[in-house]
């Protein structure tokens, strides 16, 4: 199971990077927009030196024709460097420019994913990744979980290699149940990281392992007791 940051917030990348096991960082235009950075570039360079070249830095072209989100991919790929993927949603352009890519050897997620077909041309096309939105699903009646599942499945049945990162998340039972399902990889904002290690009975419990300590202890610690 990967877990992606979903954030060009650089500082909460940061945090993340430090306390939890990140496989990489992903953004699209909206999240870019969101950090009102007037150096594009420096953007992506100053995340990529957070994260370093073996984690995952995954770029979402702005450009809907084919040709031009080939040249997007390979300017990106200068800048990011490391382990870098171009995000591509799925059209007719977007598939045609995946298999150029793949052809190149430049890594893909075809992103904005809603159905099972769309995965499936996706991945056939060449794409690394597949991101489906989970969230945005269940907000018009449908099933995520579901969608992504049959994915699984489908990528399981007909020996395909390429992987589900699914994304558009608002809490944690969502995550949990992608992962019961299969899904090896997703992608989520920083605050969800926190609210994945959350429980009321987790603080209850070391509440409770520190009071008992310092009766006995005092404000010793375990360090200063072995030296």
């Amino acid at each position: 199971m990967q877990y992606i940051i979903d954030s060009a917030d650089t500082k909460a990348i940061k945090r993340c990077v430090e306390f939890f096991p990140v496989a990489g960082v992903t953004t699209n235009p909206t999240i870019i927009s969101r950090e009102h950075s007037s150096d594009f570039k420096g953007l992506i360079s100053e995340i990529r030196s957070i994260i370093g070249p073996d984690r995952m830095l995954h770029i979402q072209t702005t450009s809907d024709i084919a040709e031009d989100i080939v040249a997007e991919a390979v300017e990106l790929k200068k800048i990011a460097g490391g382990d870098f993927y171009i995000k591509v949603p799925v059209s007719a352009e977007g598939l045609k420019a995946i298999q150029v890519l793949k052809g190149m050897g430049i890594k893909v997620t075809a992103t904005a994913i809603f159905t099972q077909q769309q995965a499936m041309l996706a991945a056939l096309a060449g794409a690394d990744y597949v991101a489906p939105y989970i969230n945005r699903l269940d907000n018009i009646v449908s099933d995520g979980v579901h969608v992504v599942e049959e994915i699984v499945q489908l990528f399981q049945k007909h020996d395909i290699p390429t992987k589900v990162l699914a994304a558009s998340f608002k809490n944690v039972e969502q995550v949990h149940k992608v992962a019961m399902v299969g899904c090896p990889a997703v992608t989520i904002n920083p605050e969800l990281f926190d609210q994945l290690i959350y429980h009321p009975l987790t603080l209850y419990a070391v509440d409770a392992f520190t009071a008992d300590w310092e009766m006995v202890y005092g404000d010793k610690k375990v360090i200063d007791l072995l030296k």
